[in-house]
Order: C-alpha cells, then sequence, then structure tokens
C-alpha cells in the first residue's frame, strides 16, 4: 500500500512538472546568507551576524518550506552540534546539543517562541518540550544559538537557545493556504493570512493547521490527527509598539518506542515478522483499557488519544523608547497545558521475546495445562507464536507556566547596555497509571490471555497481565529570578568585545507519594492473577520537599572583522543546568543537598565568512567541560537510573552554503570527542565515549534548478558510530539517510514532492538493555527511524 501510494503521488508530481512550464517568478534553490543578516535571539540588540560573535544558525520561511520538516526534531537537524532523533514519531524527540549526554528530551536547550520558552522546563518526565511546538506557515523563521550567550540569556540552557519566530503582518495582505497529502494516510490543511487593519499602524496575523494521518508506524489507527491556531496583532507607534498574541494547541500524536531486532554483528537485522521500518507494538486491540481500582472504580483511557495536549499561550510584548538612549523592553506569556499521554512500551527489562512454553514455565504452569487463547474472539493461539510483555503507560500531566522578561536596552554610542529581570513562576503535576498486557511477539500485535486449566486460574483480564503494577502521584513548582547584564563594546572599526553575567535564583518545591508497591490484591477478579499485586497511592503519606539554587552565568568575547565580509571571535561562557525533575522525585526522601547542578565551562573560536557572492562559510571550534551529568532513564519498577558523570568534549562545527548558476548545495558537519572524564558509580568508564553521542554527524543537501520554478534536490544524512551505554559494549552502529524531492513553482502555486529515507536503511538512534553479552541471532531491543515516505503538498500564495 505505501509503495503504490508512493508511486501514485510521484506521478501526479510528473504531471505537474511535465505539464506546467510558465513564467514563474520564485526558486526553489538554496540562497547564500548573508553576514549582513541581523539576528535577535542570543543578544540584547538586533545585530548584524558579522559581528554577533556566536555559533547561530539561521532559517527564513522559504528555506523552512525547501526542508519540508515533518517536526521539530527535523527541522534542528539542519543545525551543526546539535543531535536531533527524531524516531519517536512528530513528537517525543531528542536534542544533544554539543556533545551532552543525557537521558532524553531538550535538557540543555531552551526551546522559545518569540523571545520566550514555550514551556520553563523542556525536560520534565513525558513532556518533551516538542509536545508543545508544531511547525507550520506561521513561522518567519527560526534562529538556533549553540553555547555562548545562551548561559545569559536563558536560564537552564548552556547548550544554546532555539527561538521559533512568528509572522507578525505587514501593510499588504497576504496569505497562504496549503494542502497535503503522504503515503501514510495523511491530510493536512495549513493557512496563514496577514496585513495591516490600519496601514502603518494595526496589523494582524493568523494561521494554523489541522491534519490527521495513520502515523509512520501504523497501529491500526488514527494515529495523529488534531491542530492549532496561532493569532497575533501589533499596534505600532513612534516609539516603538505594542502586540498581543494567543496560541491553542489541541494534537493528538503517536510516540514509537522501541522494537525488536536480531543482532547481526555490531549490527541488527528484522526480528521475523516485525517490519523494522513500519512496524510497531502499539496496536487496535490495546486502544482501551478498563481496569479496577484499589478503593473501587475502574481506571480507564484510550490509547488512540495518544500524546494529547491541550495547551493555551497568551501574552503580551511591549517595546518603547524612553528617550534617545533608554529602550524598555517587556514580552510576558502565560501558559496553560493540560496532557494525557498514553503510549506503549516494551523495553527489554520487561522481559524478553518468549515462547508460549517459556512463558508458562515462568509462572510454573504445567505445559499440557497452559491455554493460550486470543482476546478478540478466542481461538486458540498458534502453537508457534512467540509472546512479549508490553505495557500501556498512562500519565496525566497539568502544567502552567508565567513568564515574564522585562529589558532596559541603553545607547551609549560606543556602549550598548543591557540590564533586565526575568521571573518565571511553574508547576507540573501528574498522575501516572501503568498496566501490562501479554501480546503477541508482531507488528501491531493480538491480546493474548491465559489460563491453567487444572485449577482454573486466569493470568490475565482481557489480555492485562498485571493491573495497574505503577501508579505514582507527584508535583513539582519551580520559581525563577535571574537579573543579567549584557554589554556590546565598539573598541574600533575592527574589534567589538561581548560580556554577560547573569545571576539566577532558583527555588523549587514538590511533594511525591510513597506507593505501596505491589502490594494490594483486589479479590475483585475470580479465580486471576492479574489484580493480585496493585500497587496504590491511596492512604500512603507524601513527602514534601523543598531545594534552592543560586547560582551566575556568565560569558565574554572578543570578535575582530577581518574584512566586510569575515570576522573570527574567541568566547569563553560558563552557565549551568539545575537538577531535572526525577532527580527530585528519587531523593525526595534524602539529603537534596547531595544533589548538584550541572555546570558548562565553553571556550569557543568562531569563524564567520562570506567568502563570496555565492559562498558562505561558517565554523566553530569548541572545548568544553561539564561536571555533574545526571542520568534519569526510567529502568524496572519505574524507577530513574541516577547515574552521575562529568564529560569533556572537543568539537568542531562547520556549515556552509554554495551558489553556482543553477547549482547549490548546503551542508553541516560537526566532530567531536565527548569523553567521560568522571564517572561516579565505575571508574572504569572514564575515557570511554559518552553514551548515544557519536563522534562524528553530517549532511549535505544538492538542488539544481532544472528550469526557472523547476527544483529538484537530494539530501543525504550520516550518523557515526555511537554506543547505547556507558561501557562501550552496546553498539549502535553508524548509518545514513537520503531524502530527496522536487518542487515546481508556477507564479503564485506551488507543487511539491518530499521523500524522506528513500533506501528504507534501519538506523538506530537508541538501545535499550545490553549488547556486549549478547551473540549473532539473539533478540535486541532498540530505536530505529522510519522508512521510506514520501509527501505531496500544493502551497497557493494570495
Amino acid at each position: 500500500m505505501k509503495r503504490k501510494s508512493f508511486l501514485l503521488l510521484a506521478g501526479v508530481a510528473t504531471f505537474y512538472f511535465n505539464n506546467t512550464f510558465a513564467q514563474t517568478t520564485q526558486k526553489d534553490s538554496v540562497k547564500v546568507n548573508n553576514v549582513e543578516e541581523v539576528i535577535i535571539t542570543g543578544s540584547a540588540n538586533p545585530k548584524k551576524r558579522i559581528e554577533s560573535s556566536i555559533a547561530i544558525t539561521t532559517m527564513k520561511a522559504k528555506d523552512i518550506q525547501q526542508k519540508a520538516p515533518q517536526s521539530t526534531a527535523d527541522i534542528l537537524q539542519y543545525v551543526p552540534g546539535f543531535l536531533a532523533e527524531n524516531s519517536g514519531g512528530e513528537v517525543g524527540n531528542n536534542l544533544f546539543a554539543r556533545g551532552i549526554p543525557s537521558a532524553g528530551a531538550y535538557e540543555y536547550v531552551q526551546i522559545q517562541e518569540d523571545g520566550l520558552p514555550i514551556f520553563e522546563d523542556g525536560a520534565l518526565q513525558f513532556a518533551n518540550i516538542d509536545n508543545f511546538q508544531r511547525l507550520d506557515l506561521t513561522l518567519q523563521g527560526v534562529e538556533a544559538v549553540r553555547g555562548g550567550t545562551a548561559s545569559v540569556f536563558a536560564s537552564g540552557a548552556p547548550g544554546g537557545i532555539v527561538n521559533f519566530i512568528s509572522k507578525t503582518g505587514q501593510n499588504d495582505t497576504k496569505g497562504t493556504l496549503k494542502l497535503s497529502t503522504s503515503t501514510f494516510g495523511l491530510f493536512r490543511t495549513d493557512f496563514n493570512i496577514g496585513g495591516a487593519l490600519v496601514q502603518d499602524k494595526l496589523f494582524f496575523n493568523a494561521g494554523g493547521f489541522y491534519r490527521e494521518d495513520n502515523g509512520m508506524r501504523s497501529p491500526g489507527f488514527k494515529a495523529n490527527r488534531g491542530g492549532q491556531i496561532k493569532l497575533n496583532l501589533t499596534y505600532k507607534f513612534d516609539k516603538g509598539y505594542a502586540r498581543v498574541y494567543y496560541k491553542y494547541l489541541n494534537d493528538r500524536a503517536m510516540f514509537y518506542q522501541v522494537t525488536p531486532f536480531i543482532k547481526n554483528g555490531n549490527g541488527v537485522k528484522a526480528y521475523p515478522g516485525f517490519d523494522p521500518n513500519y512496524g510497531t507494538f502499539a496496536s487496535m486491540e490495546m486502544a482501551q483499557i478498563r481496569v479496577p481500582q484499589y478503593g473501587g472504580g475502574f481506571f480507564e483511557t484510550d490509547l488512540r488519544n495518544g500524546v494529547h495536549p491541550v495547551s493555551h499561550a497568551i501574552g503580551t510584548e511591549l517595546k518603547y523608547k524612553l528617550s534617545d538612549v533608554v529602550t524598555v523592553h517587556n514580552n510576558m506569556k502565560f501558559t496553560s497545558i493540560n496532557q494525557d499521554y498514553n503510549a506503549i512500551f516494551a523495553p527489554s527489562w520487561m522481559g524478553s521475546i518468549v515462547s508460549q512454553n517459556e512463558y508458562s514455565d515462568n509462572l510454573n504452569i504445567d505445559r499440557a495445562n497452559a491455554f493460550f487463547t486470543y482476546v478478540n474472539g478466542g481461538g486458540v493461539l498458534d502453537p508457534n507464536e512467540k509472546l512479549k510483555r508490553a505495557d500501556l503507560w498512562f500519565i496525566r500531566k497539568n502544567m502552567q507556566n508565567l513568564a515574564n522578561n522585562l529589558n532596559f536596552n541603553i545607547d551609549l554610542d560606543k556602549v550598548k547596555l543591557n540590564v533586565g529581570h526575568y521571573y518565571s513562576n511553574w508547576s507540573s503535576d501528574h498522575y501516572w497509571n501503568w498496566n501490562s498486557f501479554l501480546v503477541t511477539a508482531s507488528d501491531k500485535p493480538r491480546l493474548v490471555n491465559l489460563q491453567d486449566t487444572s485449577t482454573g486460574t486466569n493470568y490475565t483480564y482481557n489480555g492485562v497481565s498485571q493491573i495497574t503494577w505503577l501508579e505514582r502521584q507527584a508535583g513539582l513548582t519551580g520559581n525563577v529570578n535571574a537579573f543579567f547584564a549584557n554589554a556590546d563594546i565598539e573598541i574600533n572599526d575592527k574589534f567589538n568585545a561581548n560580556v554577560g553575567v547573569r545571576y539566577d535564583i532558583n527555588k523549587y518545591k514538590g511533594y511525591r507519594d510513597n506507593a505501596r508497591f505491589s502490594s494490594e490484591n483486589l479479590g475483585v477478579l475470580p479465580n486471576s492473577t492479574a489484580d493480585d499485586k496493585v500497587t496504590t497511592v491511596q492512604g500512603a503519606p507524601f513527602t514534601y520537599w523543598s531545594y534552592n539554587l543560586n547560582k551566575v552565568g556568565y560569558t565574554a568575547a572578543l570578535n575582530y572583522k577581518i574584512n566586510n565580509k569575515m570576522a573570527v571571535y574567541f568566547r569563553q561562557s560558563h552557565g549551568f543546568r539545575a537538577p531535572i525533575e526525577e532527580a527530585f522525585y528519587d531523593n525526595a526522601n534524602k539529603n537534596l543537598s547531595l544533589i548538584k547542578p550541572t555546570t558548562v565551562n565553553q571556550s569557543e573560536l568562531g569563524y564567520t565568512g562570506q567568502i563570496s557572492h555565492n559562498f558562505a562559510l561558517y565554523g566553530s571550534a569548541f572545548l568544553m567541560n561539564l561536571k555533574n551529568i545526571f542520568y534519569g532513564d526510567i529502568v524496572a519498577g519505574g524507577k530513574s537510573e541516577a547515574l552521575l558523570a562529568d564529560v569533556r568534549n572537543l568539537g568542531l562545527e562547520l556549515e556552509a552554503q554554495y551558489r553556482y548558476h543553477n547549482f547549490s548545495v548546503s551542508a553541516n558537519a560537526t566532530f567531536q570527542k565527548p569523553e567521560y572524564t568522571k564517572f561516579a558509580s565505575n571508574a572504569s568508564y572514564v575515557g570511554n565515549q559518552a553514551r548515544r553521542i557519536p563522534k562524528t554527524f553530517f549532511s549535505i543537501r544538492p538542488s539544481y534548478d532544472i528550469t526557472k520554478g523547476l527544483n529538484v534536490y537530494a539530501r543525504y544524512s550520516h550518523y557515526g558510530t555511537k554506543y547505547n551505554d556507558e561501557g562501550n559494549t552496546f553498539v549502535l552502529k553508524g548509518f545514513g539517510v537520503l531524502d530527496a524531492g522536487a518542487s515546481y513553482q508556477i507564479k503564485n502555486i506551488r507543487f511539491a514532492l518530499d521523500a524522506t529515507n528513500i533506501t528504507n536503511n534501519i538506523g538506530l538512534t537508541e538501545g535499550d538493555g545490553t549488547f556486549g553479552n549478547k551473540k549473532d541471532g539473539d533478540i535486541i531491543f532498540a530505536r530505529s527511524i522510519v522508512g521510506a515516505l514520501a509527501r505531496f503538498s500544493i502551497t497557493l500564495d494570495f
């Protein structure tokens, strides 16, 4: 079906490309970024790139259109130094900045929208910040700063800042409508319109999207459905402007976790009956669950809701010139998020794939008396059918965040001084209820029941093998007060300097249950073991705790302008990241003073150069020393692993753009050497490569204008070998991904065909369990990139 859809889309695209050659006004090829480009992220004042002394990647709306990303992680793959994993689907992905290892999420980078964080902490449990961020036509551009000034212009973001900048309207009313379809059942409509309600005074912009599709790994139901709306209104006056804005997100997206593979040397091959490119442990049979609870009543949820955030964000922005010297700029936003998280997890610590005999042996059931049947239909299992435990994890999160950033810009001619205050108050309360299924070890598995015919004992309840084996209730409140100052100093025509300092006052309070783990036999299911070991938070006391952290971040840089098109700079910075959420929960009953923030010291030597009118090159060599990195992956029993390490990383980031007549190419590359310099639990890890961080990754994207308006491109991305564990025994073999596409612009209509991973490659982004003690032919579990997909879109500008 996927191949047929792919060929259909290709045929439609070819028809348009061959039959609509006419006058065009735009090209879809790469343009060389100008070093005179003005940037606003990671800087107190808008500044030319050549004078900025920071490692930054910028993408305008047209660049984003050409790159055709499907998710936040996709667009961040174009940023050197940012290792963005997109194997989780549209949401729940991971970003590793400049080799800083972590358990995942967006832990050391702040993701902003129009200068304020989408949510203050981007690495809360089951609330990766990309759960709440979507790409659509309302985007004016993206600016991504790596290291450098991020320690001064954001709290807890030593790895960098990514700012998604919205369109705000202009005098001429302009709009865009886009329709998209795909090989995975996508129907999506995007729109944006912006203009002036009063010429030169009052501007508006409104846009958003709605889409539904079967999922890149189809579970047998609509995996993704929903959308968002964004609005803003801007009033300009002689001395500045005032703006109000609002975003509403109501979207359901499937999160994909590990699938089974067979070890094959240092690599893997497909597990029989499980498609490595499109398979998933999620299925329609597991969509709905309703199970009894301790104290009465039932717990029920629906897997079809996936990761389902309902988010409201409303904000105001004011910029006002108080005098010829002083300008005040204030940005405020309130965000409210209610998210239900439903996903299937089947890691190795839940048990491997086993035969029916092995499963019954583990339960001490005589093989002759073990009666396995399908829940749906009641038929007897084929004796060759293998089994696996798979869990449905439900997490409900209620989150709020009030953030305000106040700046005073003071223009002293040769010195541009910025002083300000940042305030953020946020809370996250969550409830967990996790249940285990017995399923067939296959793509879109079927639910299985087991009965001991000799005793009549049932070991499942409608396929549920253990009811509510984990229940949790906890919450965290954070309060950030930060005072900052930054100075840009023009020394002479060649030299300029930048110094900045930030003092953060962080206060955290929280609570967590002391659940009675696997303690309750409900006794409501007759002759069944499924409700024998239920966990409950009812009747258990809560632990309350508080934690304060006051830290200073700083940066200093010197920039030398070689000529009007080239510059070099040196920057030194120090930043930190407060302990992540799970560090508090797992140590709530212990001495919290033992929990330390992660500190990051960075030295950076950079080059900015437009070598010719058609060739631009940007480079950053960096040295990072990191202390107290916390790993918090969830392991057996629902606990976090809680490991601490120090890491040193020496690296080089390169970004280049070149254009020659109808041919253009863009590329980015990262070369680094992230190594442990200390590991709290095992000194033998010192000198090992930091887990899940490759030494090399790069991408190159050539494109060619065949004729005016008709463009074709290819993109090759390579990710080097990395290790899934600190001991460097679990090898995640390097892999490449080949994408390709074409677009045709005729007047104000654009047709585009974009295909990803066209060679259907397998690429493991993370593994699970151990690997070093596995032999060829053994089963392992890992998360892989999705197989070949294609999307076709038609865009109308009006």
